[in-house]
């Protein structure tokens, strides 16, 4: 083993022979015995050998084991230096392997070595994207958890700061096609990332590259497939998926195989769903998404079939009127309960669709039906503006600070709730019924329009899918889920008509 002197005197050697230095092989060996010595002699083998390593290719794999070595040394700041001097060693063919290494690294628990290994990756990342990605996605498909969690988290966070020269079109290419071959087995937060990736490409912010984005989600969340119900990783992955492929949906971006989907397959079984998240309220999330994505569809060969699934689950939502015994009382025990968030979807969804086929209710249903369905919607009507009065009057008043209380925000969102709900019944009560009238759905932010310029198109909020597996993960479950954003819907779900609305609370009194 060399001595930190004998180090220092090769060193003299190889700086000193300027343009001969390939002719000193011996003194360069001698530098990368030093990984073998101690401390100190490990420290400055760490700084010598990428200084020299271009110059001897034929001992390029000795110096950079030796280099690896210094990179799991035991000692922190010999790692710390080694990995930083690693960017030196990725020449030519050399360069994928230097970026496996690299990735490999991610794993590392200490911060100040982690950041050096993302440093060093985004320095070989500018000197050749392709074989970076090479390196990268190597141990994404083939890596241990921990290393392909961190890379993947590295794509999706650093892809986005490099520069248009790094991310050519060709560098994309090969980005969409390996993320194609992971996407064969995710988890759900693998999946929402990697979209994240996808979606940041310039060459997929085209109206072809969100089409084949959409293309991409609809075959993870296996719209071929028989939905099932009861299990919780089949309604999972569907709801996940959806969430990606709802923010792509524009009016060139047709949302009308989801929609066909979710009406023919999941409304039927809305009750019978299984959720995948406990406490999570299973019908109303779906509800939400097949209402966000009702605005965005295109020709439909099943539409009339659609509709009448839509018209049938809202019905079941809008109850006829209790009967009245002879003394003009309830015949019943208790009023019908008047589901709010759930109405709100469904009646905007059928009022989506219904634009496309504005003869539904008076040419294909009988009269009988007809009358059945605007004496639902005049009950309905009622218990609406009971409640519509009692929210304006438990707001009156209220400002700033006061409304920004838990109880507050959630009357502010029931206002919205019914509101939007009055404004779709006014329309279907129309002599034909008009489906003119815009709402914002309650949990979307309100689009601000200025003078001279077009409302611009909704986007919605995302969340995660899973992986494209009947029989279940095939790694770990590491799936996040994220909760409906409309959070104060859920505690409105139902109002009993007739009843109180008790101050203080976000439902009536029971």
């Amino acid at each position: 083993m060399p001595t930190v002197e004998e180090l220092y005197r090769n060193y003299g050697i190889l700086a000193d022979a300027t343009e001969q230095v390939g002719q000193h092989k011996d003194a360069y060996q001698v530098i990368l015995d030093g990984v073998k010595g101690g401390t100190k002699e490990k420290r400055l083998a760490a700084q010598f050998i990428p200084k020299f390593f271009k110059h001897f290719p034929e001992l390029a794999d000795s110096a950079i084991n030796a280099q690896l070595d210094l990179c799991e040394d035991e000692d922190v700041s010999i790692r710390r230096q080694a990995i930083k001097e690693l960017p030196q060693f990725a020449t030519g063919e050399n360069l994928p392997r230097v970026a496996d290494i690299l990735t490999q690294l991610l794993q590392t628990d200490d911060s100040a070595e982690f950041n050096l290994v993302n440093n060093a990756l985004l320095s070989i990342f500018k000197m050749d994207a392709k074989g970076t990605l090479g390196g990268l996605f190597s141990q994404i498909l083939q890596g241990e958890d921990i290393v392909r969690e961190r890379a993947i988290k590295f794509l999706s966070t650093k892809l986005k700061t490099l520069p248009d020269e790094v991310l050519t079109k060709e560098v994309e290419e090969l980005i969409l096609t390996e993320s194609k071959k992971v996407l064969e087995d995710v988890t759900g937060e693998e999946f929402v990332l990697f979209m994240k990736i996808l979606s940041g490409l310039k060459s997929l912010q085209t109206v072809s590259g969100r089409q084949q984005l959409v293309e991409l989600v609809a075959e993870q969340a296996d719209l071929e497939q028989t939905f099932s119900p009861s299990d919780p990783d089949c309604v999972d992955r569907l709801l996940q998926c959806t969430r990606q492929a709802v923010p792509l949906f524009s009016k060139n971006v047709h949302s009308t195989r989801f929609v066909t989907y979710f009406c023919e397959q999941v409304l039927p079984n809305l009750s019978t769903l299984t959720t995948p998240v406990e406490g999570l309220d299973i019908q109303l999330e779906v509800l939400k998404l097949l209402a966000e994505m009702s605005s965005f569809c295109g020709d439909m060969e099943k539409l009339e079939t659609n509709l009448r699934k839509l018209f049938d689950k809202l019905l079941e939502y809008m109850p006829l009127p209790p009967e009245e015994a002879e003394n003009g009382e309830n015949a019943g025990s208790e009023e019908p309960k008047l589901q709010f968030s759930y109405v709100e979807c469904l009646l905007y969804s059928f009022h989506q669709l219904g634009r496309k086929l504005p003869d539904f209710l008076t040419a294909k249903l009988n009269a009988e039906k007809l009358k059945d369905f605007k004496i639902r919607l005049q009950y309905f009507a009622r218990g609406l503006q009971v409640y519509i009065r009692q929210l304006r009057l438990a707001l009156q008043g209220k400002t700033g600070e006061a409304l920004k209380t838990e109880e507050n925000k959630i009357k502010v969102v029931a206002l919205k709730i019914t509101n939007n709900i009055n404004v779709l019944i006014k329309d279907l009560f129309h002599i034909p019924p008009s489906y003119k009238s815009t709402v914002t759905l309650s949990w979307k932010p309100v689009q601000k329009v200025e003078i001279g310029q077009k409302r611009a198109s909704e986007d919605t909020s995302s969340g995660s899918p899973p992986k494209k597996s009947p029989g279940g993960p095939k790694r770990d479950a590491r799936q996040i889920y994220n909760p409906p954003s409309g959070k104060y819907s859920s505690n409105l779900g139902n109002f009993n008509y007739g009843e109180r609305f008790r101050l203080g609370t976000s439902s009536p009194r029971d």
